[in-house]
């Protein structure tokens, strides 16, 4: 079993080689945007931790339907600035609160090596 720990710098290496039902089975959550903040993948752990499922959310924007209580400069303010100067990459504490109990977390964002996307990566706290 190939393990990955959640915040390692090289996280990002790790997922382009693993499949979707490998990306499923991380102990924490893993959602991969495009630079607008459209959902490509949603996977299991954060389906677990939202209540929402990867079918339900995959080609709707994160921050406007899926998850607005991100939608502030201290969460969104950090992806744009990241995806524009192309260095997202950055870990912080958060609550999600948006039709869910608020859920304490911890957010790494860091952008995908290879394919101009980017992953927002959550562990319960």
């Amino acid at each position: 079993m190939n393990i990955i720990a959640f915040g390692k710098d090289d996280i990002e290496n790790k997922l382009t080689n693993m499949s979707a039902t490998q990306i499923d089975q991380l102990a924490f959550g893993a959602i991969q945007l495009d630079a607008q903040g459209t959902i490509l993948r949603y996977n299991e752990a954060e389906a677990q931790i939202t209540g929402r499922q990867a079918s339900a959310v995959i080609g709707s924007n994160f921050f406007r339907d899926v998850a607005p209580c991100t939608n502030t400069s201290r969460f969104k303010g950090v992806f744009d600035a990241g995806v524009r100067t192309g260095t997202l990459n950055t870990m912080f504490e958060y609550v999600f609160d948006y039709k869910m109990t608020p859920t304490k977390v911890k957010i790494h964002m860091k952008k995908a090596i290879s394919d101009g996307t980017y992953w927002i990566f959550v562990k319960r706290l």
